[in-house]
This record gives structure tokens, C-alpha cells and sequence, in this order.
């Protein structure tokens, strides 16, 4: 299994390219809370996301001689292997389902990669990635369930508590675990009696049932404010569900009201543009599921999304979700 060694080397291969992002307080956040509360930027990545830092560090350790990659993706993991592979010269050809938003294909398409959009759900785009390595000799670089991937992301949680030792709880967004057990296997590694708490929203939030059922689960895929944090986690799963089990302490699920509210906030206090999936621990802390006692942090990990959808949250309108509908409502300071 994964160690911090490994998370260690992972810093070493990404130096210089995908690292050190500002970690700064929220003065409205800490100042409500009464106690320091601090985001860490990953949206000021060069792709706008996290998942540059494990995409780059599965890039890199792949053999000379490799054909191509490709990979299922609802967005920003496709990105950051987009952007990986360009650097080394190598084919990139990202799998998506007719849920990714326009935008989040777009900007893959600008950094190179070819985007194949296919079915309704991640389990589709997922298929699609690993006939092209059956059938094409590419490399499916996992967006979650791969060590090096986790590794990369786990060098979040090494620069977090470098920068400030005496956090006690992290809340990091929950999607197929990529992130979440990077960071819990670096931060539980430096400092066991960390508090690890994994945020997801409450409509198809797979890894969150996974942990509970205890094994992985299939989950039904609906339209989300937190777009990023949709998809399965893979019946296979072999490595980010176990570490997600093991080492989160806790998961909470907020709603899409409340990640609509948490956008607001982030954006009239903080003056951050952020996806939905990114805010998930700020709605924990603002809908009361989580009441801080001492430091605590959370990721931003992403700002690719549809800025006519953000505009639209930001001035207090309606959001359709498929067939689920926000009311919307103007920011009022909480």
C-alpha cells in the first residue's frame, strides 16, 4: 500500500510545475467561527484545478516508449492529464459523458487533449477509456484509484501542514477518494490525531456510500451544482476506497442549497470564483454539519466552471438541475 514515502517522491516529480498554492485564512470565515480557517487555492493551479498534481506524477513515471494516455474524466482530472501529457509529447485522449459541462470540454480541448463524449454517466465514459487501451495500446491513467495519482494529491495535505502544524481538521471534498486519501495519508503520516472529514454533496455521492455499505457501490448520477464529485468509484476499487475507509474519520453530505449558498459566500467575502464541488467544506461549516473547535482547512480545488451558471448564483436566480430546481435567492451574509 501507499506511504508517506511515496507521497514524498511524488513532491519531488511535481517541484516547480504543481505546487505550492496559496493557503490563505478566510478573515469572515475565522472571524464567524472564532477560530482560524484557511483554504488552500488549488484553483490557482495552471489548469484551474488539483488534479494536476497526481496527473503529473502518473504522467512522469510512465515508461519511455508509451503510446499515448487516456482517461474518464468529469472535468479537471482531464485537464491536468491533458496538460501532463502535452509536456511529454505523448497523445492525450480524455473520456466524458454528456453531463460535463461544456466549459470544463472546452478547456481540455485547448490544452490539446481530444475529448470523446460518451453515455450518460462516468461508469460510460469509463468503459470507453479502457476499450482505447484494450484496443489502442494507450495508458488509462486512473482520476482516482491509481497510487501515483493519490501520491500527487496527497502532497496537498505535506504543504497544508508545513505551513501550519497546528490544524486540526481537514475537510476535503469526496469524489472517487483521489484526493481525500492522499491528503488523509499524508496528514494521518505527519500527524495521526488530525481530524480527516470527506464532504460530498447528497445526491449520488458514491464514495460516501461506499464507506457505509462497506464496499464499493453503485450510485445513480444526477446533475450537481458539484458536478466534480460525480461518478462511481469502480467495483475494482483498489486502492482509494480502503485508504478512504481506513483513515477518514468521518463523512458529511451537504445539499445543493447549500453549496449554492456556500458560492456566494465564497465569492462576496473572499472574492474567489470557485466550483460548486470546491465550496462542499464551506457549506459543511456554514449548514452547521461541522462546528470547528480549533484551526481548520479546506481545499478550493477547482475553477473550471460555466460562468453564465456561476453568474446566475452569485445574483440570487433559479438553477435547474435536470429535473431538481434552486431556488435562488441574493446572497445575504450568514
Amino acid at each position: 500500500m501507499l506511504d508517506l514515502a511515496d507521497i514524498l517522491a511524488a513532491q519531488n516529480i511535481i517541484k516547480g510545475q504543481a505546487d505550492h498554492t496559496p493557503f490563505v485564512p478566510s478573515p469572515f470565515l475565522s472571524d464567524k467561527f472564532g477560530v482560524d480557517v484557511l483554504l488552500k487555492l488549488e484553483n490557482m493551479q495552471p489548469i484551474g484545478a488539483f488534479k494536476l498534481r497526481g496527473a503529473m506524477n502518473a504522467v512522469m513515471n510512465l515508461p519511455e516508449g508509451t503510446k499515448g494516455v487516456t482517461c474518464c474524466s468529469t472535468g479537471n482530472h482531464g485537464r491536468g492529464v491533458a496538460y501532463a501529457a502535452k509536456l511529454r509529447g505523448l497523445r492525450a485522449v480524455i473520456c466524458m459523458s454528456e453531463l460535463v459541462p461544456k466549459a470544463k470540454v472546452e478547456g481540455i480541448q485547448q490544452l490539446g487533449g481530444e475529448v470523446w463524449v460518451k453515455g450518460n454517466s462516468q461508469d460510460d465514459a469509463m468503459a470507453e477509456s479502457q476499450r482505447l487501451c484494450r484496443e489502442e495500446g494507450l495508458v488509462e491513467i486512473s482520476p482516482f484509484d491509481d497510487p501515483y495519482v493519490i501520491a500527487g494529491q496527497g502532497t496537498i495535505g505535506l504543504e497544508m501542514l508545513s505551513a501550519r502544524p497546528d490544524l486540526e481538521t481537514l475537510l476535503v471534498p469526496l469524489s472517487g477518494g483521489g484526493l481525500a486519501a492522499g491528503i488523509a495519508l499524508a496528514a494521518k503520516a505527519i500527524k495521526p490525531d488530525i481530524k480527516l472529514i470527506g464532504i460530498s454533496m447528497d445526491r449520488g455521492a458514491a464514495m460516501a456510500a461506499s464507506i457505509k455499505a462497506g464496499h464499493p457501490v453503485d450510485v445513480i448520477e444526477v446533475a450537481s451544482l458539484a458536478d466534480s464529485l460525480g461518478g462511481g468509484i469502480g467495483m475494482d476499487n483498489k486502492f482509494s476506497f480502503p485508504i478512504c475507509r481506513d483513515l477518514l474519520d468521518e463523512t458529511i453530505l451537504v445539499s445543493e442549497e447549500e453549496i449554492y449558498r456556500a458560492m456566494q459566500c465564497l465569492f462576496y467575502e473572499d472574492r474567489i470564483v470557485a466550483e460548486g464541488a470546491c465550496v462542499v467544506g464551506i457549506a459543511a461549516l456554514l449548514g452547521g454539519h461541522f462546528v470547528p473547535k480549533g484551526p481548520v482547512a479546506t481545499v478550493v480545488t477547482g475553477r473550471n466552471l460555466d460562468m453564465d451558471l456561476f453568474t446566475k448564483i452569485v445574483t440570487g436566480q433559479d438553477i435547474q438541475l435536470g429535473d431538481y430546481q434552486i431556488k435562488g435567492a441574493a446572497y445575504v451574509r450568514p
